[in-house]
């Protein structure tokens, strides 16, 4: 299954570059959690010699660009699905492909249509390796630089982080969003590095016209970051005050909610569904409902026979269940590694990408049954937030 997988995307790969329609490609998810190469991007680029494929490799602390012909760049990638990464997300100018593998030698292949068609960029600059820059003043306003625009040495792992995860939003938001109105809000902003890194990307491509909002509970961090944007000049950006759950949400496109405590989480997942957002984005963080309610029911499994593998397993059903709630209420689910915050070790991506298409919400309803009989949950807290919400 895991060789036919590769093969399938290889074959994918092939076809793309013979019709000139390889856009991008990235590599994560590295199969050595501690090894110091953490994701490969791939994209054509146009050279003296011809066509070439450019391979950008981020490490932890630095990155470097290797640039290879076709053949070379096909053989390359299938050796890297095999020995080193475990999932590559691809995309045409029409379509995008999701491979998921894990250590068993299992294999997942996902296509999907894209909404709008994608242009292959040629374009070789060998100083463009992040997505954000260190030289703007709000930056410094935010004690990540000096004035001469250099990232502090106590702040480069983060800065780094925050370019893997505008990295990240930039593969979800990209393939349907690339001119006109975009709407987002960041539920939990906290101290604003990423809400403004992100701010600053969408900012930098004048066909879109972002509007970001913060929501952040505690009033001096609200201050101050909206007074770091004022003088930044970015007018398109501000913070508000107010909790995630009580948040009244305006119509928004884009939704993030980035550690949001234990059923914070929840709370931001169903607002994005009752406003019928378009993306939702959330890192969670803690799982203490599901945990609490599987130790009341007294399982006697080996799964949670142990504390360590309770707590786990608790995360583990936790994001399956948000993960096909989702499903069943018109997102297209997808769980991913995140390159984790520097203040917590979680790293789990959980996106939804509305479709519109038919669902078979019986089937999901009953996987989720399933789920909560064996392990004696009685209610996900994402159920009874959307409840409140007047959605079953």
């Amino acid at each position: 299954m895991k060789a036919a997988g590769i093969e399938s995307l290889i074959k994918l790969i092939d076809d793309a570059l013979a019709q000139q329609q390889f856009v991008k490609m990235t590599l994560s998810k590295n199969r050595i959690k501690s090894s110091d190469l953490k994701r490969i991007t791939l994209k054509p680029v146009a050279l003296k010699a011809g066509l070439r494929i450019s391979f950008l490799y981020n490490f932890e602390t630095r990155d470097e660009v290797k640039n290879h012909d076709f053949e070379s760049a096909v053989t390359l990638v299938k050796t890297l699905l095999e020995e080193t990464f475990l999932e590559a997300n691809f995309f045409t100018v029409n379509r995008q492909h999701t491979l998921m593998l894990n250590g068993k030698g299992n294999a997942k292949l996902v296509s999907r249509m894209l909404e709008q068609e994608k242009t292959p960029d040629l374009s070789h600059d060998k100083n463009k390796q992040r997505l954000i820059k260190p030289t703007g003043l709000h930056w410094q306003l935010l004690g990540m630089t000096n004035h001469q625009g250099q990232v502090l040495p106590s702040m480069q792992h983060k800065f780094k982080q925050i370019n893997q995860y505008i990295a990240i939003l930039d593969g979800l938001i990209s393939p349907w969003h690339r001119e006109g109105p975009l709407r987002v809000v960041d539920m939990g902003a906290g101290k604003a590095y990423l809400t403004f890194a992100l701010y600053e990307h969408l900012r930098s491509n004048p066909l879109v016209q972002a509007q970001v909002t913060g929501v952040e509970l505690r009033p001096d961090l609200v201050a101050k970051t909206n007074t770091i944007a004022k003088q930044s000049g970015f007018e398109s950006l501000h913070f508000e005050e107010g909790s995630i759950q009580a948040y009244p949400m305006p119509p928004t496109d884009v939704l993030i909610a980035l550690h949001a405590c234990d059923t914070a989480t929840d709370d931001a997942i169903a607002a994005g569904i009752a406003a019928g957002v378009k993306l939702i984005v959330c890192a969670p963080c803690c799982h203490k409902q599901i945990r609490r309610e599987m130790q009341q029911t007294g399982l006697n499994i080996p799964l949670v026979k142990y504390g360590i593998f309770m707590e786990r397993q608790a995360e583990i059903i936790t994001d399956t269940l948000r993960a096909l709630i989702m499903e069943k209420n018109g997102y297209q689910s997808h769980v991913q590694e995140f390159i984790e915050a520097e203040h917590t070790p979680k790293n789990v991506l959980l996106s939804g990408f509305k479709t519109g298409r038919d669902i078979n919400i019986a089937e999901i309803e009953e996987k989720i049954r399933q789920i909560k009989s064996t392990f004696g949950i009685r209610e996900h807290f994402l159920e009874t937030a959307l409840k409140a919400k007047g959605i079953q």
